[in-house]
């Protein structure tokens, strides 16, 4: 497993009324939302990053605003269809 490292002014922590740690948690989790509302990741490959289940990660995706559904309307109207 490789580990990166951030430094960040302690003053930082308290701006965003968070713990070292639960900024740590925070960042991966915003990390992993953002990759996958670009559609960068999967839901598992978010899960993962993230460190949650699938069902922490639906209730973020909807707490955040980002739709569950990486796929448009057209593109599932087509894959019904058999296109």
């Amino acid at each position: 497993m490789a580990t990166i490292s951030f430094e960040f002014e302690p003053s930082t922590f308290s701006a965003l009324r968070l713990a070292p740690m639960e900024f740590a948690r925070e960042m991966r989790i915003a990390a992993a939302v953002q990759w996958y509302a670009q559609g960068i990741v999967s839901q598992g490959k978010a899960t993962e990053l993230a460190g949650l289940t699938r069902s922490e990660l639906l209730e973020e995706l909807f707490r955040r605003r980002v739709p569950a559904c990486q796929v448009t309307a057209d593109e599932l109207v087509d894959e019904i269809h058999g296109v």
